[in-house]
């Protein structure tokens, strides 16, 4: 049987993330929300996440900006910048397993996701890196996102797709998507990938030499 790995990537939204908690709670589905730091500094935001928490979603760090690759960057401090401030604010809402993801720009993994200082600071704070193996680009086609989901879906035996709780208009879809994976007999599961998840709790367990850039500032 297939399994399928649920994340939201870029909120919470007011306007959005709240319509996709109750999708999630009425197909019983446990997610994980990556959440930026510009997002999270005001309190709508964080009952949002709050209540995400409750109903037993996962919360990780996103960056701060969404704006920094990090292995594109020769500044020192944006490690501490984009991944320590998200953190801080993050505070007692992020569980005991720190979960990032660095900004990918369209969902490219590549050598400018982490710089040598990125992945120092990664390794040094005990985080849990989580990468994807399926981007349907939901930003772009709002509509047509689902089909393309379903096709990685089935074509592997573990999917980590990562949509966006943003208001593109690509959410409504969502229940759609849900039946049509129900239907085609996945497993949707809260847990990642091992594949996907090169350093777990501070530990390199994977490759990294492919998401890291080959020379960059060191940790300051």
């Amino acid at each position: 049987m297939s399994k399928l790995t649920l994340t939201f990537d870029n909120g919470p939204s007011v306007e959005i993330t709240p319509q996709v908690l109750d999708i999630l709670a009425q197909y019983g589905i446990k997610s994980t929300f990556f959440v930026c730091g510009k997002n999270i500094s005001h309190e709508p935001q964080r009952a949002i996440l709050e209540r995400a928490k409750r109903e037993g979603h996962w919360l990780g760090n996103h960056t701060f900006s969404h704006a920094i690759q990090l292995g594109a960057t020769d500044d020192p401090a944006a490690p501490r910048q984009e991944i320590g401030r998200t953190q801080a604010l993050l505070g007692e809402l992020a569980g005991a397993e720190r979960l990032f993801r660095p900004y990918g720009g369209g969902g490219v993994i590549g050598p400018r996701l982490l710089s040598p200082a990125a992945l120092a600071f990664l390794v040094e704070g005990k985080y849990t890196c989580v990468l994807w193996n399926s981007i349907p680009r939901d930003w772009e086609d709002p509509t047509g996102w689902p089909e393309r989901a379903l096709s990685d879906i089935i074509s592997r035996e573990w999917t980590l797709l990562v949509l966006h709780d943003l208001p593109t208009g690509a959410m409504p879809h969502l229940p759609r998507f849900l039946d049509r994976v129900r239907e085609a007999g996945v497993a949707i599961v809260q847990a990642f990938p091992d594949a996907c998840v090169p350093i777990r709790r501070g530990e390199i367990v994977g490759r990294v030499d492919h998401i890291v850039a080959t020379d960059g500032p060191p940790l300051d």
